[in-house]
């Protein structure tokens, strides 16, 4: 009987670490933005590509094609740290070039938003999932105790 329990109770640890080790984390969780979104606006294209850099990471980045002119107006790291998962903007010629962390507050299969409620604007920033080829992203937050809010309409382009 001993040899049953000692058996059973390893059996056991061997389920409970292979279901631990195949959590799903936010981040995976995610893995529909991974690919390039399309907004066709008076300035141009706008573009939202997103990759996958690491286990813990994916890397995107925002810029408009105007013509023949690409201009990078935002790098973005969404990362999944061990106290939650963090969008993470870069944003040209803002905050001093320091990258500005969200933390989530919602992540699920079609959508994610991230808050910082100390950042001047945005405060909150969010995707949601549509369909397979579309998202809507957008930024909002109180400016001089105003709401403000801006919508981003993509598409999927690759």
């Amino acid at each position: 009987m001993k040899k049953n329990s000692v058996g059973l109770v390893l059996a056991l640890m061997t389920i409970l670490i292979s279901a631990f080790k195949t959590g799903t984390t936010d981040l995976d969780k995610t893995k529909w933005l991974i690919g390039t979104w399309e907004q066709k606006t008076a300035r141009g294209h706008m573009y939202e590509t997103w990759v996958k850099a690491s286990s813990t990471e994916f890397h995107g980045k925002s810029y408009v094609i105007k013509e023949k002119d690409t201009m990078v107006f935002e790098n973005i790291k969404l990362a999944q740290q061990a106290n939650g998962l963090f969008y993470i903007p870069t944003v040209k010629n803002q905050n001093g070039g320091e990258p500005v962390s969200f933390k989530a507050k919602t992540v699920s299969a079609t959508e994610m938003v991230f808050e910082n409620p100390a950042h001047d604007f945005p405060q909150q920033i969010s995707y949601k999932q549509i369909s397979k080829d579309s998202l809507v992203a957008e930024i909002s937050g109180t400016v001089n105790g105003k709401f403000k809010s801006q919508k981003f309409q993509m598409r999927r382009s690759n």
